[in-house]
């Protein structure tokens, strides 16, 4: 499984596409993964199609499949977390969990301000999912620079 196509993109582009890829076929229970820039963009995804959504106007994913519904879910529950450790002050939001019946959703900051999401299974293990994403937040956040923001953002727009 590829993140997304990697046909012209930087080696740090490659390389973190391929340390996305790595989280959701090696971290048992994830169901899919996105980096989110600061301002809600999706930079990086574990779905291969998501670039296709917008040339398919008859497709019709729910938040289940779709990391482009799961980039929308992260950036509002950053935003919530955020505006809730300000009144709290709390400090910064390092990262969320919320459980539900059928699943998790982890959020999880990126050096940058970028956030990393992840989807799982409802009988994953929670800190094995913490552990990996640390691991894939603690490599990105040093390469996340703005110049490989913009590409990963463009390449997300573009055709395959």
């Amino acid at each position: 499984m590829t993140a997304t196509g990697t046909f012209g993109l930087s080696s740090e582009a490659r390389n973190l596409q391929w340390l996305l890829g790595n989280l959701v076929e090696e971290v048992p229970g994830v169901r899919s993964v996105a980096v989110v820039s600061s301002d809600g963009l999706l930079l990086l995804s574990s779905d291969p199609e998501v670039q296709n959504a917008a040339a398919d106007a008859e497709r019709q994913e729910g938040p289940r499949g779709s990391t482009a519904d799961l980039a929308t879910i992260v950036s509002g529950i950053a935003s919530l977390t955020i505006g809730a450790a300000r009144l709290m002050d709390g400090g910064g939001v390092k990262q969320t969990m919320v459980a539900m019946e059928e699943g998790s959703v982890f959020v999880m900051s990126i050096s940058d301000g970028s956030l990393l999401g992840v989807h799982a299974t409802p009988d994953c293990d929670m800190s094995v999912i913490a552990y990996h994403m640390a691991l894939f937040v603690g490599r990105a956040g040093h390469v996340l620079t703005p110049e490989l923001r913009s590409e990963l953002a463009k390449s997300m727009e573009s055709p395959q």
